[in-house]
C-alpha cells in the first residue's frame, strides 16, 4: 500500500552510530514507498524520533523531546508521532501510558514493516479499513482514551531480522555507516542492548561488498562497518578479517574504519590485515570499560586487564603507529577506590588518543540492577571519580597530540570548519584538523601539516604531498 501523495516524514535520531544508520536506514523504507524525507518536524505528517536506551539521561532527553513534539501534534492532528529504537524497545507499552500522545512505539526490529504500520495508523485514525498488514512483526493495538485512532506498538524481536535486502537511505558525503551486523550474544552486567536488539544477526558477505561497491561507484571513499561486536562477524566461511580485506579491495574505496570491536575478538589475523592493508586505517578503537580484574569480572567482560594489554601490545607491535580509544564507565557497583585508581593507572600506562568516559547508568532489566543495593556507588563519588578520569583521560589526549604537532597527514575533507573560510578534515589516524580552504572541496583528500592542537583538535595548513622514499 502506497502512502497517499505528498506524505512528507521527518526522523530524529538521537544515541550511537548504529542508531544513525537506523534513522538512515527507516528514512529508506519510507522513501522507497513514496514517502518524502523533509528537513525539519513542521513539514512532516510523519515523526519518528529515533531513540537510544544506553543511559536514563537519554532517555529522559528523548521524553521531553517527545512532549515538545506533542505541542506541533496539537496544532496538527493528523500528524503520527513514533517513537523508534532501543528506547522504545526497553519501555514498550509503559511507554505509551507515559507519552499518550504518542501513536507508534516500534523497535529495531519492526523497520521492515513501517509503511504498513503507519498505514494501518492512518487508517484507523481516518474510519478507513485497515490497511496492508506487518508480514513478520506482531502489533499490539492498544485503545486510546480520546484522540484519534488506537496506540500500536511493535516490539517483538526477530532473530532472523539482519535487514537483508534494504537499503538505507544517505545524504551526500565522502563518508557512509554500513551496518554488518546487529543484536549481541555477549551479556555484559550493565547493557542493554542484548534485551533491545536481541542475539547476534550478521548479514552476508557478498551483501556487504556489493553495497559498499555501489557506495564507491556513488562518490564514497570512506566507509566504517558497524555491529555491536564488529569483529565477533563471521558468515559462512568468512571472517571478519578477510571480510575487511575485501571491503579495502573494493575500487574507489581509500579508506575502511569498523566500530565497535569487542577486546577478544581481536586476533592476529585481525590485526595482520590492517597491518598489510593500506585502506584500513591505523586507528582502533577497543572499550576497556574497566582496568580493574574484579570490576571486569562483575561486569561479566570475559577478559583481563593482563590479557587486553596482551591485545594492546600485539596491536602497537603490527602498527607502531596506531591510534587507539576506549570506553571506560566508572562507579560500576561494587567498584572500590582502589579498582578505580586501577582504572586511571590503565589509562597511563596504555594512554589511549581518545577515551570516551560515563558514569555507570542503571538499566531495567540488566543484570547489574539485581546487585545489593549497598553496592551501588554513592552519586556525588560517582561524579567526582568521573570527573578525575576525565581529567587524566584529556591530559594524556592533550600530551600526545602536542607530541604529533608538526606531523605532515593526509586528511579526508569532511565539511566546513567552525571559523568562516575554514575547512574541517580528519585523518586516517581519526585526529580532526581544521585549516583554510572552501566547503566546495568536500570529499577531496589532502595533506596537512598539523601546526597547533587545543589538546583534543588541530589546526594546519595545506602542504604538498610527502616524496616516498624511492620514489
Amino acid at each position: 500500500m502506497s502512502p497517499k501523495a505528498n506524505k512528507r516524514a521527518y526522523v530524529e535520531t538521537y544515541g550511537c552510530q548504529m542508531n544513525i544508520s537506523d534513522g538512515e536506514l527507516m528514512e529508506g523504507i519510507l522513501e522507497d514507498r513514496g514517502y518524502q524525507i523533509v528537513a525539519s518536524p513542521e513539514e512532516a505528517d510523519v515523526v519518528l524520533v529515533n531513540t537510544c536506551a544506553i543511559r536514563e539521561h537519554a532517555e529522559q532527553r528523548v521524553l521531553g523531546r517527545v512532549a515538545q513534539l506533542n505541542g506541533l501534534k496539537q496544532e496538527r492532528p493528523d500528524m503520527v508521532l513514533g517513537v523508534t529504537g532501543c528506547m522504545a524497545q526497553r519501555m514498550g507499552e509503559s511507554l505509551l501510558e507515559r507519552a499518550p500522545y504518542v501513536d507508534l512505539v516500534m523497535g529495531p526490529d519492526g523497520y521492515r514493516d513501517l509503511p504498513q504500520t503507519l498505514a494501518r495508523i492512518e487508517s484507523a485514525a481516518s474510519g478507513e479499513a485497515p490497511g496492508e498488514a506487518p508480514t513478520k512483526n506482531a502489533t499490539v493495538e492498544r485503545p486510546r482514551k480520546k484522540g484519534r485512532g488506537p496506540q500500536l506498538a511493535v516490539l517483538q524481536l526477530d532473530m532472523d531480522e539482519n535487514y537483508q535486502g534494504l537499503e538505507q537511505r544517505r545524504t551526500e558525503g565522502p563518508t557512509a555507516w554500513v551496518p554488518i551486523q546487529r543484536g549481541c550474544d555477549h551479556r555484559c552486567t550493565y547493557c542493554i542492548v542484548p534485551y533491545v536488539r536481541g542475539g547476534e544477526k550478521n548479514r552476508s558477505a557478498v551483501e556487504i561488498v556489493d553495497e559498499v561497491r555501489r557506495l564507491a561507484d556513488g562518490g564514497v571513499s570512506e566507509v566504517t562497518l558497524l555491529g555491536q561486536t564488529v569483529n565477533s562477524w563471521v558468515w559462512e566461511d568468512v571472517s571478519f578479517a578477510q571480510l575487511l580485506r575485501r571491503v579495502a579491495r573494493v575500487d574507489g574505496i581509500r579508506r575502511v574504519r569498523y566500530t565497535s570491536p569487542h577486546p577478544n575478538d581481536v586476533t592476529p589475523e585481525l590485526v595482520a590485515a590492517m597491518a598489510e592493508e593500506p585502506e584500513i586505517c591505523r586507528q582502533l578503537h577497543l572499550p576497556a570499560q574497566a582496568g580493574n580484574n574484579r570490576t571486569l569480572k562483575r561486569m561479566l567482560r570475559r577478559y583481563t586487564v593482563e590479557s587486553l594489554l596482551e591485545k594492546i601490545e600485539m596491536v602497537r607491535e603490527a602498527m607502531p603507529d596506531i591510534a587507539l580509544s576506549t570506553d571506560i564507565i566508572v562507579a560500576f557497583p561494587g567498584e572500590t577506590d582502589e579498582e578505580f585508581r586501577d582504572t586511571l593507572e590503565l589509562m597511563r600506562t596504555v594512554r589511549f588518543d581518545d577515551a570516551f568516559t560515563y558514569k555507570y547508568s542503571p538499566r531495567e532489566g540488566t543484570p547489574a540492577t539485581r546487585l545489593p543495593p549497598e553496592d551501588f556507588i554513592d552519586p556525588d563519588v560517582a561524579q567526582a571519580r568521573l570527573e578525575e578520569l576525565i581529567e587524566v583521560s584529556r591530559g594524556i589526549q592533550a600530551e600526545i597530540n602536542a607530541s604529533e604537532v608538526g606531523r605532515v597527514e593526509e586528511a579526508l575533507i569532511e565539511g566546513e570548519g567552525r571559523d568562516p573560510g575554514q575547512i574541517r578534515g580528519r585523518t586516517e589516524r581519526n585526529k580532526v584538523v581544521v585549516f583554510d580552504g572552501l566547503p566546495h572541496r568536500v570529499g577531496e583528500y589532502t595533506h596537512v601539516v598539523l601546526e597547533h592542537t587545543t589538546g583534543a583538535t588541530f589546526s594546519g595548513s595545506e602542504v604538498a604531498a610527502p616524496v616516498t622514499a624511492g620514489v
